[in-house]
């Protein structure tokens, strides 16, 4: 069983969670693309066997977020989960309209202490919770687009944010509020998208079960943004490079009319890259 799942996790469950039930339900190894917060929910595709492979290709995607941020106060992981630090104004809909456009584009940004970064082969969250002291550098994100929607509370605004991978919506929550003379934390979050795969196609983990589960598995081919290469001198599935006319880039590669993988094509010839089947 080879494909993708595209799961819409709840709230209070982890995306490793997520992953072991579909391994379980599929009796196949999986692994999910891009984690989610317990605190957050919405679209984690998980790869099933050999779309494992796939993760690098996807590391561009764009991803589509509703994220609620309270403003006056802050924690010590920058969302809800944190110890509430207090302190600072709020700002009003017009103050936080204004300076958005700042953080729009290609931005520098720290990454929360509570993270998953490596200081000297430690995790962050493991430092900053033994309370040590340690800085992480600053690494460049891609923000395409950050939308105020509303005002959900006395203290809090709910946004839309578009971005590239790798982005952290904690971050951006803390760096609003520093635009805005303030603090603030993320105290809700949901992605709607995650490249391909969105909220009105994801499934809810309690409807899978080891009958049903086949049914919505995507197959690799259908996720995979590349043209077809089409005929192809046959010794390419025997690891040789062989000669092609199609212009530079990645092709999805077909056996028999069956897929097998990803091949590249460089400066008119061809190999394969990735092999899926």
């Amino acid at each position: 069983m080879t494909g993708f799942i595209n799961i819409f996790k709840e709230e209070g469950v982890s995306s490793a969670f997520v992953t072991n039930r579909v391994k379980w339900l599929c009796r196949t190894p999986a692994g999910h693309m891009g984690t989610l917060d317990p605190l957050a929910s919405g679209v984690l595709p998980v790869g099933v066997g050999n779309a494992t492979r796939l993760f690098d290709y996807f590391s561009g995607k764009t991803k589509v977020y509703t994220a609620r941020f309270r403003f006056g106060v802050t924690t010590d992981t920058l969302d809800r989960e944190g110890e509430l630090i207090l302190g600072g104004r709020v700002p009003n809909a017009e103050e936080i309209a204004r300076v958005l456009p700042s953080l729009i584009g290609e931005i520098e940004q720290i990454p929360p202490k509570y993270s998953a970064k490596s200081v000297n082969g430690k995790r962050g969250y493991e430092l900053a919770r033994a309370g040590e002291e340690f800085s992480l550098p600053a690494k460049k994100v891609r923000v395409e687009s950050f939308r105020l929607l509303e005002q959900t509370g006395a203290d809090e605004f709910s946004f839309e944010i578009v971005c590239g991978g790798g982005t952290y919506i904690r971050a951006l929550a803390r760096d609003l509020a520093g635009l805005l003379d303030t603090n603030g934390y993320m105290s809700a979050l949901t992605r709607n998208q995650s490249g391909v795969f969105t909220e009105e196609t994801a499934v809810r983990l309690d409807t899978l079960t080891r009958e049903n589960v086949e049914e919505y598995l995507i197959p690799t081919e259908n996720v995979l943004p590349y043209p077809a290469l089409g005929e192809v001198d046959g010794r390419i599935f025997n690891g040789v490079s062989v000669p092609c006319a199609q212009k530079d880039g990645l092709y999805k590669l077909y056996l028999n009319g069956a897929f097998y993988g990803l091949a590249r094509v460089a400066n008119g010839v061809v190999r394969a890259e990735k092999k899926l089947c």
